[in-house]
């Protein structure tokens, strides 16, 4: 073989390996592309499904809310009513705390004036 044909089976050589090292790295890029766009979609399909499961708990959480203060207003608006109707028993038993020292006070007159009544006739 001589200078020349060597030169080009080297340079031939040289070729194909330039050529490979362009396709290894070309397939490096693939690979680590692909690799980011794998794990790009695994994010966003499980941010995505983060945020149903957090929608599903708040419409959960805001439901048992509605009804526990449903719930409480019941109560309240019942003991309300009760409160009402116990101060209206009251009011037509003449019980009412407010009438009470009132009362106290026309009763405590009436003694006065029985016991002023008493020591006159007992004189």
């Amino acid at each position: 073989m001589n200078n020349i044909e060597m030169i080009k089976e080297k340079a031939a050589s040289a070729e194909v390996l330039a050529r490979k090292v362009w396709l290894a790295g070309l397939g490096a890029y693939g690979k680590g592309f692909e690799e980011a766009k794998s794990r790009f979609e695994t994010l966003s399909t499980d941010s995505n499904k983060m945020f149903a499961d957090l929608v599903v708990k708040g419409e959960k959480l805001e439901t048992e809310g509605k009804s526990k203060f449903t719930e409480a207003k019941t109560k309240l608006v019942a003991k309300t009513d009760l409160d009402h109707r116990v101060e209206a028993v009251r009011a037509k038993l003449g019980l009412d705390s407010s009438d009470t020292d009132a009362k106290i006070e026309e009763l405590s007159a009436k003694i006065d004036a029985l016991t002023a009544a008493v020591a006159k006739l007992a004189k």
